[in-house]
Formats: structure tokens, sequence, C-alpha cells
């Protein structure tokens, strides 16, 4: 550490004391771990203070980042790695540093003989660092996952490149096999009765080749064709609103066929129907609703009340800060019906209650159908409350009342959506 004036100096009034607290830095390279204090902000610096050199292929990490060459650029990314670390006033954080030494390895890959030196962990990423690409059928040895040392020998074993074309397929893939035969069982492909192939099954295989499966076969293919059932909607005046009944149940239709295919080296030759049915006929559904409204009476804890339709609905809170506008947008707390948010205005789909709509909502009040909402949708309710007040959490089903006067039958949504559920 620096302290300006130095420590054996006296202290004259007026005196600024400066403190330069070092850097704490942990090196780990060739199996040793190095700590030491320093004030460099250069690497060069800081790794030989620890007598650290750099061969042309190690890899340097700084705080689990790679540090990568040129040194520029390394010195660049180290002074933003430093300034994210420090906070003012405070030792400055520790930097910890990793060599990773490249080592010699030797490539065998096919004819090519290849030697190169590598920092990796594993055959693998060193494969990969040389931009070496491998096909899962290739081998390696020593295997992809093995660590990477000094000296070690690498030996690629290439896959023989061939196509299969069988069952009205075309596989391009590679293989270690040695005969059609072997390459068709590898890949799970099986000949039966008449099947055969070309080239022919015990024939050696060379990179390049494409084998034909030939397939011998006749089937009978049956098909089955759905006809959906409609479903016809009664209004009935002698219901009660919001009252269903299924006066005929739906049953879908099924047409089936009958179809005799001939095969021949793995291409239709021809096809016959043979037969074709109704083996079922459609029969559409029939469901009556209600129609008659009946107005009723209610009491409740804010006096009585008379409405015309009771809906259970999932209810939940909003204010005007959770609406989805800054406080600064000209619209902030306005609502649908031009409004403001707050206690007595609840949001609704405009489809199952119509703006502008007086309601009474269980265990919330008096309330005024007057705001609406992206995600408020089908019987779902959102109960505005004042934006200076904590916001509940509500979560619940309530039951929604629908005050009189009744609307015209025109603006009267009869069968209700089924969504959400309870």
């Amino acid at each position: 550490d620096i302290v300006e004036p130095a420590l054996p100096a006296f202290l004259l009034p007026g005196n600024t004391l400066t403190i330069r607290l070092a850097r704490p830095v942990e090196i780990e390279a060739d199996g040793q771990t190095h700590r030491l204090r320093t004030h460099h902000q250069n690497l060069d610096q800081i790794l030989a203070a620890a007598n650290i050199t750099l061969a042309p292929r190690d890899e340097l990490f700084a705080n689990n980042r790679q540090i990568a060459p040129p040194a520029a650029d390394a010195a660049e990314s180290l002074h933003r790695l430093l300034a994210q670390a420090d906070q003012p006033a405070a030792r400055p954080a520790t930097l910890r540093l990793v060599v990773r030494r490249a080592v010699p390895v030797v490539l065998q890959d096919g004819a090519n003989h290849v030697e190169f030196t590598s920092a990796r962990d594993t055959v693998a990423q060193a494969l990969h660092e040389q931009g070496i690409s491998l096909f899962p059928e290739d081998v390696v040895t020593p295997a992809p996952e093995t660590p990477l040392a000094a000296g070690m020998q690498i030996v690629i074993k290439r896959a023989t490149p061939v196509t299969i074309q069988a069952d009205s397929r075309t596989i391009r893939t590679r293989t270690q096999m040695q005969t059609v035969g072997q390459l068709l069982a590898e890949q799970g492909i099986p000949l039966m009765g008449q099947d055969f192939t070309r080239p022919a099954f015990d024939q050696p295989l060379a990179a390049g080749d494409s084998v034909e499966v030939v397939r011998v076969r006749e089937t009978s293919e049956f098909a089955e064709e759905y006809i959906t059932f409609e479903t016809q909607w009664v209004p009935d005046p002698d219901m009660a609103l919001d009252q269903r009944e299924i006066q005929q149940k739906g049953a879908t239709g099924v047409f089936k066929k009958r179809t005799r295919v001939h095969y021949e080296n793995g291409h239709e030759v021809w096809r016959k129907l043979e037969d074709e049915w109704m083996d079922q006929e459609p029969n559409n559904q029939v469901i009556a609703y209600g129609t008659k409204i009946t107005v009723r009476t209610a009491d409740t804890p804010d006096g009585p009340i008379e409405y015309w339709r009771k809906i259970s609905m999932r209810a939940t809170a909003y204010s005007a800060a959770t609406s989805g506008k800054d406080p600064d947008h000209p619209r902030y707390g306005i609502t649908r019906s031009g409004l403001p948010a707050g206690k007595g205005i609840v949001a609704v789909d405009p489809k199952v209650i119509p703006l502008m709509t007086k309601l009474y909502v269980e265990d919330y009040g008096p309330a005024l159908a007057g705001d609406t909402g992206g995600r408020i949708l089908g019987k779902h309710i959102d109960l505005g409350f004042p934006e200076d007040e904590p916001l509940p959490t509500i979560f619940e089903w309530r039951d929604v009342y629908l005050l009189t006067p009744v609307p015209p039958a025109d603006q009267i949504r009869y069968v209700l959506p089924n969504w959400p559920q309870k």
C-alpha cells in the first residue's frame, strides 16, 4: 500500500493524506498458486512480478473470463474487468489469473499428419480449436472426452459416406461397416420376403455408394373420414337465463374405405378401391338455452339491490399504478370509458358485460363497468382500487350482480363463454 506523505513524515496543519491500496492478485500457473499485491494495471507487469511468461498459444483467464490476444485487446479487457469489480473507497477487488499452458499434440487424420499445440481441456475441444469437423460415425482415439496431455497422438478413423434409399426415404449417413448387409443391420432396415438390394447384400462398401432397398409387397389400406356434427343453439323463452339443456347429443359420422395397393421396388404401381361404406351417420347436437329474465332483489351490506342476472366471475385487483402506463403518460389513470381509475370502476370483457353497466360485486360493493383490458376475457372481472392505498391480493371467484334496468334483448349475451373455469 502507498501512503503520501510517507509514514515517517511529520503531520502539519492542513495536510492531505492520500492512501492507495494495492490490489490482491492470485495467479494459478504450472501447478502453483502465486499471491501478491500490486499497483500494476498491465498484464505483462503483473505476470512478470510472479516470474511467469506466456507461450504463443497459452491462454490466460482473469476472474473466469478469457483475456484474448493481442496485448492491446487484453489490456482493454482487463481495464473493463477491474473497473466493474472495484468499489470506491475500498481495497481493489482480488484479481484471479489462471494460466492454461498449451501442450504439443500429434494428429493422424487418414493420410494427413498434423502436429500442433493446444491449451484446451479435452481431445474434442482441441480438434474443434483446429477447425476439424467430426461426424458422429467417425471414430476418434483416444475418446473425445479424454483430457488432453502433452505428446498425445490422436487418430481419426473416418466413416464411409453412403446413401440408402429405402421405404420412400433417402438416408445419407456415414458408417464403419464393411458390407451392404452390415450397413442395413446397423440402420435397422430389414429385408423381408422377396426384398433385395442394389448392390448385392454381400457387396463391400465404398465411399459414395448408393444402396437401394427394393420392396415387393401388396397391402390393403383402410381409411376413415370423420364427418363432424354441428351444434344448434335454440333459445327457450320458458327456461331461466344462464340455464342450458342438451336436447339431442351430437355424434360424429364415419365414412370408411378399403383399397388394395400394389408396390414394386418401393414404388406404387397400382391401387384399386375394393369397398366403401358409411359406417356411422353424423347426428347434430341441439342445445337449448334460457332467455327468461327474472328481476330479483338481494340484501347486501350496502343495502338492498335489484338485479336481473348473477354471474360467478374470477376476480382480480388493479389500480392506475398497475395498468401498464407510466405516470407521465397523458392517459395515466384514465379508463376505457374516460372515467378515472379507482374504487368502483371495474374492468370487464365488453362482450360479456357491456361498458357502463351498473354492477354489484360480492365483498367489493357497487361498481361500474368502465374499463377493459387485454387479459380481461370472458368471465373475468378486474376490481379497481385507489392508487394511494395498498393493492389487495385477489384471485378468487365472486358473484357479480347486473343491476336493473334490464338492457334491450339485442344487447344481452345469452350464452356466456365457458372461460375462465373454476
